[in-house]
């Protein structure tokens, strides 16, 4: 399973996503913004950090650059696509997940642990965990707040990946931190799973979200 890991002048955990797709037994790469030919690639993923651009509105820049050319061709080749932190931001900016990530409740960035419930196990990326199963993760946002004034719809059309057990600490709307399209091929996550993927960490319980990844089409 070869994956691609999108890199724009600012991203910083691209080397933690390439680690954990490693020990997830992933063959990942790097990629940079300007370019476009994704073909070779059998996922996608678009780390944390910032993209460039980001002062104006996360992933506002980074919506008009080449590679996301490539990336909805990816998805039209339903190829799984995961976007993490700043990711997310850029999925929902280009309109590849529903919703936005705005700026938290109380406007101030926010970095801990977090106690989260996968509430759908239909993506590539949560099809390893139980639905309903709470995992520990780390989030660190400015812009996390998740919105959406078509909730019901995420509901009926089960496209809620992840919410926050318990304190909602960026103030997202039912406390959901993670979405998908209706495909579930294409997902938006707050939390870092790449930073909970191995026990010296902390937790390994985000390391399935690149196992999964790896599962998709092994």
């Amino acid at each position: 399973m070869k994956v691609g890991i999108i890199r724009f002048p600012g991203s910083n955990c691209d080397r933690d996503v390439y680690h954990a797709l490693e020990l997830a037994g992933g063959e990942p790469d790097y990629v940079w913004w300007n370019q476009k030919d994704l073909t070779n690639f059998d996922a996608i993923v678009i780390p944390g950090g910032f993209s460039y651009g980001d002062y104006l509105r996360a992933g506002a820049i980074a919506s008009i650059t080449p590679v996301i050319d490539g990336i909805k061709q990816v998805v039209k080749e339903e190829k799984p696509v995961l976007g993490i932190c700043n990711g997310a931001q850029i999925l929902g900016e280009v309109g590849l997940v529903p919703g936005v990530f705005t700026n938290n409740k109380n406007a101030q960035f926010i970095c801990e642990r977090a106690e989260l419930k996968v509430t759908t196990t239909r993506t590539p990326f949560t099809s390893l965990y139980k639905k309903g199963e709470v995992i520990k993760m780390p989030i660190a946002h400015a812009e996390g707040r998740y919105y959406n004034e078509e909730i019901e719809k995420l509901h009926d059309q089960d496209q809620i990946v992840l919410k926050f057990e318990g304190e909602n600490p960026n103030g997202s709307i039912e406390g959901i931190t993670g979405v998908c399209d209706e495909t579930g091929l294409i997902c938006a996550v707050m939390p870092h799973p790449e930073r909970a993927s191995e026990a010296v960490l902390g937790s390994d319980d985000g390391l399935k979200f690149f196992k999964g990844i790896v599962k998709f089409k092994s």
